[in-house]
């Protein structure tokens, strides 16, 4: 069997999709979204495809190990969103060639579901509270909310009182709540929010200063009893590395779009078992890149939570389960999503539908987000 085709689809709202076809027409499907970058991803495409048109699709790790080494430059979102998608693709279409899920050619599973958390918005409690009982009523028990609007250097005793009341209205329907300061805070303030926050038992708080900010993380991981979560802006197990060895996060948050597919978000989970660190992949994607997850979900230990972004239309109209056959295998029930038990990623991928799609094109690009004073914010 060889590789004979690879194919991306622009899928709305913003993401790429991989096809990848044997010469036998056995087809896997995979997701390279890179968000607002969608077009460099593709452009890096074209390489793996003069590469591996014609390589064995069973070789999956002499495939990522060549993607990922055999160009001299290497790493980042680009390149590692690329490498994802193939890779996802590569899993899904030995699977479904074997007739088994991708979590049983890893090994085997070591649960049968997953709890599941979605993101809510609101600025005021009444509107955290109602879009908490929304998710509450689509089957979550836990969400992710922005920590406030407005985060800078330094706080006021006001702004933490409201970041309280609008966690304790989504904990009021019964939510366990994780909050994502986005990276937007610089470290006097990070301080002075994560001890304000520390009584209301969060899940955690997401990238409280920039991943790049190595030290300032060690440091506020040693001042609060709350989980530090961070990882959806680091692309390999070496990204990662130095986070472990300070002892700088709790729970990582790898995509599985961005960071190497399947294959090297194993490694990287497996990595942070080591160090007693939890996975709760980031996935505010398409259903391919969630059902990769829930592959990893499957076969990883120390996975606890996975994101989920069902019911967020981006304001195009588009949703998660539009782009897949079987709607109920990527629908949490409990609080809890499934394992999957189809073979490859376990999802079955409307064709038709992607290539209508793709007709559109979008050109999706990030918001910009400025604070009260005109100054540009992390989104």
């Amino acid at each position: 069997m060889k590789i004979a085709r690879i194919e991306t689809f622009y899928v709305p709202p913003r993401w790429l999709f991989v096809r990848v076809e044997s010469d036998e027409g056995a087809v896997g499907w995979g997701e390279a979204s890179l968000e607002g970058w969608a077009e460099a991803v593709d452009g890096a495409m074209e390489a793996l495809k003069d590469r591996f048109i014609g390589h064995d699709p069973f070789a999956i790790e002499d495939i990522w190990q060549i993607a990922y080494r055999g160009g001299f430059y290497r790493g980042g979102p680009v390149h590692m969103s690329a490498l994802s998608g193939l890779d996802q693709a590569l899993w899904d279409l030995k699977g479904k060639a074997l007739g088994l899920p991708a979590w049983q050619l890893m090994g085997g599973r070591v649960r049968d579901r997953v709890r599941a958390y979605a993101w809510i918005g609101g600025d005021r409690p009444n509107e955290i509270g109602e879009a908490a009982q929304v998710r509450r009523d689509q089957g979550f028990s836990a969400v992710k909310m922005n920590a406030t609007a407005e985060l800078d250097w330094i706080g006021t005793p006001r702004l933490f009182d409201e970041v309280v009341k609008r966690v304790e209205a989504a904990q009021a329907v019964g939510m366990d709540v994780g909050l994502d300061f986005h990276g937007r805070v610089h470290r006097p303030m990070a301080k002075q929010l994560a001890k304000a926050l520390e009584p209301l038992g969060l899940l955690f708080i997401e990238e409280p200063l920039l991943s790049e900010n190595h030290e300032g993380l060690a440091q506020i991981a040693q001042m609060t009893a709350t989980p530090i979560a961070l990882g959806e802006r680091l692309y390999s197990r070496w990204d990662f590395k130095p986070f472990f060895e300070a002892g700088a996060v709790d729970i990582i948050q790898p995509d599985l779009s961005h960071a190497g597919g399947l294959s090297e978000c194993r490694r990287i989970a497996a990595m942070a078992e080591a160090y007693d660190v939890a996975v709760a992949p980031h996935c505010p994607l398409g259903p391919l890149a969630l059902a990769a997850c829930l592959q990893l979900a499957a076969t990883a230990p120390n996975v606890a939570i996975q994101e989920m972004s069902l019911g967020i239309h981006y304001n195009v109209g588009h949703d998660l389960l539009e782009f897949i056959t079987d709607k109920d295998v990527l629908s949490p029930v409990d609080g809890y999503l499934p394992i999957p038990e189809g073979p490859g990623l376990g999802v079955v991928i409307d064709e038709a539908a992607v290539r209508k799609a793709h007709e559109q094109r979008h050109r999706w690009r990030n918001p910009i987000w400025r604070q009260k004073d005109g100054s540009f914010a992390e989104w």
